[in-house]
């Protein structure tokens, strides 16, 4: 490859160009002209100490020092971390309503199944999200620029539509999460009574890390620590996208939302359970929202570092 030197000047140099017959001449024969032939690694440096000035970090001159002066970089948005020294928005966490296989006293976690109707809310379930539609309502989560964000899965999602149609607003409001607010996955306790779950409630208060035995129907086996990486993801996407809002988190279980609690407000994950939500219940994110009848034993210890409490 033949470049001249004159393509490598600086876009603010400029060069004359001679208005004669002899240039023409001196094109067509390479010998007579003052051309130079590069090797591509000096055309490589070349364009880089040209082009590289434009993606310098921006500074300002300093009258009193030759040295510039760097701007300094912005605080990063995103990287969330529980427990977060701030958040930006408003948060609501509400479990949705009865659904029709708790009714029936049944556990159903197998995602494969989160959108079918019979997963959606029992008739119970149905007067429960608006109970919880009407709390959010005197709790003044419906007066300001607000945000539904619920599970697609489908008691979830009803109960969001509930709550929407009961605090005035469109579907457009609704925005329907696909996977970080599935309800957790119990393994073999798929297809079990619904009282056998206090089994699993006894593994996590011994370790975050402990899963559910595993099964080969597609359900998932997640520990605390699984439910807790993806309501960390969660959080850490609603703080991106939304700055000075209100988000109401609508899950179709309650352990997303004690996950999520005891991990906003630094308490031991292991004693997530004692934070349980009924059916319907809403919660405002705040450590003072805790219901004294529900303050853990752990509540005087604060775990900085979750999921890993010693």
């Amino acid at each position: 490859m033949v470049v001249t030197t004159s393509t490598l000047l600086s876009s603010n140099t400029i060069v004359p160009t001679p208005h004669n017959s002899s240039l023409s001449s001196s094109s067509s024969n390479p010998k007579s002209s003052n051309i130079s032939s590069i090797n591509r690694r000096e055309l490589v440096t070349s364009l880089f100490i040209t082009v590289s000035p434009f993606f310098a970090a921006p500074q300002v001159n300093n009258p009193t020092n030759a040295n510039p002066i760097s701007l300094p970089i912005s605080e990063a948005r995103g990287l969330f971390q529980m427990p977060p020294v701030r958040l930006t928005n408003r948060y609501y966490l509400v479990r949705a309503g009865e659904s029709e296989y708790e009714s029936l006293g049944i556990i159903n976690t197998n995602p494969v199944a989160k959108t079918s109707v019979d997963n959606g809310l029992s008739e119970r379930g149905k007067k429960q999200a608006i109970k919880a539609a009407l709390a959010l309502k005197s709790m003044g989560a419906c007066e300001t620029n607000f945000w539904i964000w619920p599970s697609i899965t489908q008691r979830a999602y009803q109960a969001a539509e509930i709550i929407g149609a009961v605090c005035g607003i469109s579907r457009s409001r609704i925005v329907p999460e696909y996977s970080f607010l599935d309800a957790r996955g119990l393994g073999a306790y798929e297809g079990k009574k619904l009282d056998s779950v206090s089994e699993v409630y006894a593994s996590d208060s011994l370790s975050p890390n402990t899963k559910p035995p595993p099964i080969d129907d597609g359900t998932p086996n997640e520990s605390v620590s699984d439910v807790f990486v993806r309501v960390t993801q969660l959080m850490s996407i609603l703080e991106t996208q939304y700055s000075g809002d209100t988000v109401i988190i609508v899950s179709p279980d309650s352990d997303n939302l004690t996950v999520l609690q005891a991990g906003l407000v630094g308490l031991d994950l292991r004693r997530h359970r004692d934070l349980a939500f009924a059916p319907g219940e809403v919660r405002f994110v705040d450590a003072s929202s805790i219901p004294t009848y529900k303050q853990p034993a752990s509540a005087v210890y604060k775990c900085l570092n979750p999921p890993n409490c010693n």
